[in-house]
């Protein structure tokens, strides 16, 4: 009887996925939907081509960010799923086999929400709400109300987080504690405190997706997008993150419409925890100090 051994499991790959995060500006205004709409699917269509399975958007990559008001801001939303963008973006993912996240404007109701959506070859797999809002999107959106899902696939677990979110260190945590193995993050990223690059051209979102992906072991791609609205500068900056947190490639320039790819195995995150003999990520945590505190209650009942 022969068995398989750790090395064997170790060298395999059992979910090899090619990423394609998308950098590119599209444009607010009515006038400009059918433009950025085109966009997206001629610049989805070029990852498909280069081998891409996994295809990540950035933020309100469907309608562009600045609003004039919150007349404006009903006037770009559509339901979801219902609407004309989640079902053309589902129509390309049935036709090319592939999963897609990208953003846009939900209404449900009189309530408007900055939601980023996945689908996949199967249609519509689910909806996250953008948690926490920067700035004046207070005044034209509500925050997010239905949690920090992580949805299953054919390719690997994927959890969403969008732009903000990514400063406050318990949305990727909560997402890794329920297993994630990738984290799609959908971003608009502006104005921080200066400097806004450093020396290597990495703005400081860029180091937070980083360190998120490093202190929890999941592999994070970071699609944002660049040009400019009204007062609103968009910083670039996209990237794939490894389980390590290095950067997988090159990160993104601050002006320039690009596509990042990387070759990943995502399965090889639910093993990337144990760092030694000795240290587990997850089993070092010490829940029973700052759980309580915290509010966190997943610790002890992950699906790894």
């Amino acid at each position: 009887m022969t068995g398989t051994s750790h090395e064997q499991y170790t060298n395999a790959r059992f979910s090899p996925v090619r990423v394609a995060v998308v950098q590119f500006d599209p444009q607010v205004g009515l006038d400009n939907r059918k433009h950025n709409s085109a966009r997206v699917l001629e610049l989805a269509a070029q990852a498909v081509d280069a081998g891409a399975n996994l295809i990540v958007l950035p933020e309100l990559a469907a309608t562009g960010y600045s609003f004039t008001d919150r007349a404006d801001a009903y006037a770009h939303a559509e339901e979801v799923p219902s609407g004309a963008t989640v079902r053309g973006w589902e129509s390309f993912a049935r036709e090319h086999g592939v999963h897609l996240a990208g953003g846009l404007v939900e209404q449900d109701g009189l309530r408007l929400f900055d939601t980023a959506v996945l689908v996949g070859p199967d249609g519509y797999l689910g909806r996250y709400r953008k948690t926490h809002l920067w700035n004046r999107e207070k005044l034209y959106f509500t925050p997010g109300d239905e949690g920090l899902p992580v949805f299953e696939t054919s390719i690997g677990r994927i959890g969403l987080l969008i732009c903000w979110d990514i400063w406050f260190p318990e949305v990727p945590r909560l997402l890794s504690q329920q297993g994630a193995d990738i984290i799609c993050s959908l971003n608009d990223w502006v104005w921080t405190p200066p400097p806004l690059f450093d020396e290597t051209g990495k703005c400081m979102a860029t180091y937070l997706t980083m360190t998120a992906a490093h202190v929890n072991n999941v592999f994070i791609a970071a699609a944002d997008r660049v040009g400019t609205e009204g007062d609103a500068k968009f910083l670039g900056c996209s990237v794939i993150a490894g389980t390590n947190g290095w950067p997988i490639g090159r990160v993104a320039g601050p002006e320039e419409e690009a596509i990042l790819y990387a070759d990943i195995d995502l399965a090889s995150a639910r093993g990337a925890p144990v760092w030694n003999e000795l240290n587990d990520l997850i089993r070092d945590r010490r829940t029973d100090l700052y759980d309580g505190m915290l509010g966190y209650r997943l610790g002890s009942a992950l699906p790894r």
